[in-house]
């Protein structure tokens, strides 16, 4: 392909907007349309930019002849329909997580992509494109520290938004983790627990905030995340690989330390788009390379529908107290 690609970013919100800024600097890409039922705040979003098309309805911007790639960054329950015509146009598409909001939804999609004989569906766990979560990566592939045996994680958010619920502690945020561990370990998740502790005093009413969420994987490793969204200091996310002859941690990465008035301090990353911006532009642009050569690259459909069925399960652990296994259909 010797023309830039033409992408339709569905969602003009905080994630959607910051993905047309970066789309705006990709090499190869360029925004075509930006479809939000809001199209005050999708013309916000495309302000600047030469040769956009506002939509209000996301499958009216899908039919747009200039439309060569989708990047989905709209609410959760939109996901299924935009990915399902997708599919049936045969666009590429780079989907932010949740790939679908439940299981089955992600599991209809895993199978229409199937159905179309052609791999299109990448989903936004940008982590795997983060510079320190990658030499971890490569560490463990290389067996220099043995065997994994745990994984130690820590997910930290200032606050929560307004919608919050305590089962999206897990569906939303741990989400991460589910895709993380799978990726890190090359394991499946078989089982989870979820233990609450007393809820913080700077948790909204009603919100059980923080929780300690316990994975078992099908290679024997046991993987705890510590979730707490409401910290009220800063966004943290850690990840500390205990291995048999050895552990490595990332998340630590070196930040600014001003000293001044006899002390010092460290500079705290406030929320994702600030800790991960790397890592969102190199998935990005690993993705629009791989849409341009017809091809996909990075986490697809199943380890979408994977990390579905995983937060189904915490959910369901969350709200009876109890380890549920989780349960994995048939891989088409």
């Amino acid at each position: 392909m010797s023309e830039p690609l033409g992408v339709a970013v569905l969602g003009a919100g905080h994630m959607g907007a910051d993905h047309v800024r970066r789309l705006a600097r990709t090499a190869g890409a360029r925004v075509a349309a930006v479809a939000d039922p809001d199209t005050g705040r999708a013309e916000q979003a495309a302000a600047g930019l030469d040769g956009v098309r506002v939509h209000a309805e996301a499958l009216a911007a899908l039919h747009q002849p200039d439309v060569r790639a989708v990047l989905v960054a709209s609410p959760d329950a939109t996901h299924e329909e935009a990915l399902l015509a997708a599919v049936a146009r045969g666009l590429p598409v780079l989907c932010e997580k949740p790939l679908a909001p439940d299981p089955g939804a992600a599991l209809r999609v895993v199978e229409a992509e199937a159905r179309a004989g052609r791999a299109l569906i990448q989903v936004g766990f940008m982590r795997r494109y983060d510079t320190a979560y990658r030499r971890l990566k490569a560490l463990l592939d290389a067996d220099e520290l043995g065997r994994s045996l745990m994984l130690h994680c820590r997910h930290r958010n200032v606050s929560s938004p307004p919608h919050f619920t305590s089962s999206m502690l897990i569906s939303s945020s741990v989400s991460h983790e589910i895709d993380a561990a799978r990726w890190l370990l090359g394991q499946e998740i078989t089982a989870v627990t979820v233990a609450r502790p007393r809820p913080s005093s700077g948790a909204p009413a009603g919100l059980l905030d923080p929780q300690l969420v316990l994975f078992e994987t099908d290679g024997g490793v046991l993987v705890d995340v510590e979730v707490f969204v409401n910290c009220g200091f800063g966004y943290e996310v850690t990840c500390e690989a205990v291995c048999e002859r050895g552990t490595a941690r990332v998340g630590d990465e070196p930040a600014m330390v001003v000293r001044s008035k006899g002390g010092a301090r460290r500079e705290i990353a406030q929320d994702y788009l600030v800790r991960f911006a790397d890592a969102y532009d190199r998935e990005v642009r690993a993705w629009v390379r791989a849409a341009r050569a017809g091809r996909t690259a990075g986490p697809g459909a199943w380890d979408g529908y994977a990390a579905a069925a995983v937060a189904e399960a915490g959910v369901r652990a969350l709200d009876s107290g109890e380890r549920v296994t989780v349960e994995l259909a048939e891989r088409p």
